[in-house]
């Protein structure tokens, strides 16, 4: 006899419908054709000791297993039980009537149970996309998938469930999850407040300007100035995810296996921080078997990059391509995969090799030169897509003695989101642009113009300062940041001398008295 039960194979952050066909037929043979891998293969040993523990006899007859589409490559154990209750309909011990109205994922244990496979999210919107009624799931992933809306998710603790569902001597009630409720609930919780940091109001204020306009950020100082407790911060003020975001960012978890048991929907932006020994396949994603890299894990967040020069040069120049285009295509022999990577980046160093150049209180024992080399070991196309730089001092005793708590983040926040909303308005005909920090030189020239005094301030700053010329664009998608802060139609003398404060690195006095 012949069935046909339907699953999935995840691509990149998209789902592919897998139809898995059965054919139980005369003779004594098992075999399994349409590119599967060896964890699929080996899926005969857990499918046959599974049922087993049910008292259900595996078939003394001739099993074929073929997956289509044959030229897509199965991979994982995620097809243990489809392929389990394809083999049981075909051998007639399962009504087949209504496989063909569910999508089927899980991994089988030995002793029957289902264990919790990835990439649920994607393959739950496939079959929704693909019209299926439903979609069974392990116990541990059903939350996960009720998030898409229009379908009914059942989630199983052991094959025998399946079993008994199909053949209708078991009732099984779908998970129901309202969406935007549960997602509105969490959308402002955080483990971290700005509250909580004495002093730096200079670091927060700049902190909040790179958030208002999606600006990577490099913060300079001396260990101990705080440069990682406030970088963790940085979600509680970046504007809420819209749902659209949300999905989006909870598909590229659940391909990684990141995702928490239980998790619905992610609602605060994700903040990775990888150390500075990952290497390249890490970072951008890829490898034997693809997977996202930290990068897309940072994917409408922030990517918080610790010792920045500490990062192996062939790990920084990486992400040039990535932070133009806010997407990474990963192209193999076997595979071409597009990952998205549109994150904020975050980078934090020391001064110079010690760590005290121009510390207030402590000598630098670095040699001469070193301060610029330290530096030089990131790459100035890397450094020209950092749009704000700053330099940052220890905190003085009478700020970390004082009770007074800073402004908290939900004050900052609400002008980072007003902020937001006026870039919104003024790039909504502008296609892939969604901040000051995306704007191109045509939209600089329309959106970031200058009057003559403002202009003359910014010429005599940067000849004063001896800064580069890749400093010119960076400090007007800032001051024009800093315009919708204040909410002001045109760019004021106060919006520009306050960008050029955030171009520290490209002042040619930096580390020349080292």
């Amino acid at each position: 006899m012949l069935v046909k039960v339907y699953g999935a194979a995840v691509q990149g952050i998209d789902a592919l419908q897998v139809t898995i066909e059965v054919l139980v037929d005369n003779g004594i043979s098992f075999c399994i054709v349409g590119l599967p891998d060896v964890a699929v293969k080996e899926s005969y040993q857990r499918v046959q000791s599974a049922m087993k523990q049910l008292a259900l006899e595996f078939p003394r007859r001739r099993v074929v297993v073929n997956m289509s589409p044959a030229d897509i490559r199965k991979e994982g154990a995620a097809y243990d039980l489809p392929i389990a209750i394809g083999i049981l309909a075909a051998d007639g011990k399962l009504k087949s009537d209504s496989l063909g109205d569910y999508m089927i994922m899980g991994e089988l244990s030995l002793d029957g149970s289902v264990l919790p496979i990835k990439g649920v999210l994607p393959m739950a919107i496939k079959a929704r996309e693909a019209g299926f009624k439903g979609m069974i799931v392990p116990q541990a992933n059903v939350t996960e998938a009720a998030v898409v809306n229009n379908l009914d998710v059942y989630g199983v603790d052991n094959l025998a469930q399946v079993v008994s569902f199909f053949n209708e001597t078991y009732m099984m009630s779908p998970t129901i999850i309202n969406t935007r409720e549960e997602f509105s609930k969490a959308v402002d919780l955080f483990d971290y407040d700005f509250a909580e940091v004495k002093g730096q109001e200079n670091v927060k204020r700049a902190l909040e300007v790179a958030c208002a306009g999606g600006h990577n950020i490099i913060l300079v100082g001396p260990p101990g100035s705080g440069k990682s407790m406030m970088a963790k911060r940085l979600p509680s003020i970046l504007p809420p995810m819209t749902l659209q975001e949300a999905l989006e960012t909870t598909k590229i978890h659940s391909v990684a296996g990141k995702l928490k048991r239980g998790s619905m929907l992610m609602t605060a932006r994700p903040f990775r921080a990888p150390h500075h020994t990952i290497s390249p396949v890490a970072l951008v994603g890829g490898g034997g078997n693809p997977m996202p890299g930290e990068i897309s894990l940072a994917h409408n967040g922030v990517l918080f990059l610790d010792e920045f020069p500490e990062f192996s040069r062939q790990v920084l120049e990486v992400m040039r391509q990535p932070l133009e285009d806010r997407h990474i295509n990963i192209s193999r022999a076997k595979y071409s995969i597009d990952y998205p990577a549109g994150f904020m980046l975050v980078a934090s160093m020391n001064p110079c090799p010690c760590g005290y150049y121009s510390h207030p209180t402590k000598q630098c024992m670095c040699a001469p030169g070193a301060v610029q080399k330290y530096l030089n070991r990131i790459s100035g196309p890397l450094l020209d897509r950092i749009d704000i730089q700053v330099e940052i001092m220890p905190v003085p005793f009478e700020d970390i003695s004082s009770a007074t708590p800073g402004e908290d983040s939900r004050t900052i926040r609400e002008r980072v989101i007003a902020a937001r909303a006026r870039q919104t308005e003024r790039f909504r005909n502008e296609k892939e642009v969604y901040c000051n920090a995306q704007m191109n030189s045509r939209l600089l020239n329309k959106y970031a113009h200058l009057d003559a005094d403002c202009l003359k301030i910014l010429k005599d700053a940067m000849l004063r300062l001896d800064m580069s010329a890749r400093a010119y664009d960076r400090i007007l998608k800032v001051a024009r940041t800093i315009a919708d802060l204040d909410n002001a139609e045109n760019i004021g003398i106060a919006h520009i001398r306050e960008a050029v404060n955030y171009r520290n690195l490209d002042r040619g006095s930096w580390g020349a008295t080292n």
